[in-house]
């Protein structure tokens, strides 16, 4: 069947234009069929939840490689609206903040995965993280509190669409049962990351990352206050977890990320 060039291309998938309002987010050949179920099954929960979040349809087969069709968005991601008008970064900052404080404020349904075993599975299988700080991570994290709150897994302005109703967001195959600080956590190493390695994205969005995660992060507590001292304690735990995605150019950073937040946290 002839496709057409890709919508967008992603690390598992390629996103083509599928009927009239839809989309095929088309799996590379090399990612399991359960892990595309996973992602359907995912996704409805999401919905069923009330947040903002294109509706899910069937797997199909395409060009020997399945697929899943989404509802089709009008629209362009919040990421790509900064780079076009980077002196919105602080608007777009709060909003994205407004977005996950909402989020959490929602219980996860019981078809969601819990947060801690994914998070232990990542760090046991972080290859470019050293034994002792492995250990050292998996201990910290078994001090941290679980939680019933509907996280992300992945939130940064990528996964956020801006639509002509509103913010929709994308990308929930990591979504899980958790702790809401842990998932800011996530969004925090995903923001500094960038701003600390640059990782091969332009000077403009480096600085950019920066100043969006410090008026994030402001809005974030200011709308659910308390636990910045628990959050700062999840820095290293993901961190260490984000190592098993195994990016060349951001492991070093990452490891002295864990190396700095577990030294003072013992």
């Amino acid at each position: 069947m002839e496709l057409g060039q890709p919508i967008a291309v992603g690390r598992t998938a390629e996103v083509f234009a599928w009927e009239q309002d839809k989309v095929l987010k088309l799996y590379f050949d090399w990612f399991p069929l359960g892990g595309i179920k996973y992602e359907q099954s995912t996704a409805r929960a999401v919905v069923e939840s009330g947040v903002p979040s294109p509706a899910v349809g069937e797997i199909v087969r395409v060009n020997e490689r399945s697929g899943l069709v989404y509802q089709r968005l009008d629209g362009s991601t919040m990421l790509d609206n900064l780079m076009r008008a980077p002196w919105q970064v602080f608007a777009y900052a709060r909003d994205m903040a407004d977005l996950h404080a909402a989020m959490h404020a929602k219980a996860a349904g019981a078809a969601l995965p819990a947060q801690r075993p994914r998070l232990v599975e990542k760090i046991i299988s972080a290859r470019a993280l050293p034994e002792t700080l492995r250990d050292r991570a998996l201990a910290a994290l078994e001090k941290l509190p679980d939680g019933d709150r509907l996280t992300h897994g992945d939130f940064h302005p990528g996964n956020v669409m801006i639509t002509p109703p509103g913010a929709v967001v994308i990308d929930w195959i990591d979504a899980a049962r958790g702790n809401p600080l842990a998932d800011v956590a996530r969004t925090t190493i995903l923001l500094r990351g960038v701003s600390a390695t640059g990782q091969g994205v332009s000077p403009l969005l480096t600085r950019l990352a920066l100043l969006f995660h410090e008026a994030y992060l402001r809005r974030y507590f200011a709308l659910r206050p308390g636990g910045r001292e628990e959050y700062r304690r999840w820095l290293p735990v993901v961190a260490a977890a984000r190592l098993s995605e195994n990016i060349p150019e951001i492991e070093a950073w990452l490891v002295g990320q864990v190396e700095e937040g577990l030294g003072s946290h013992r």
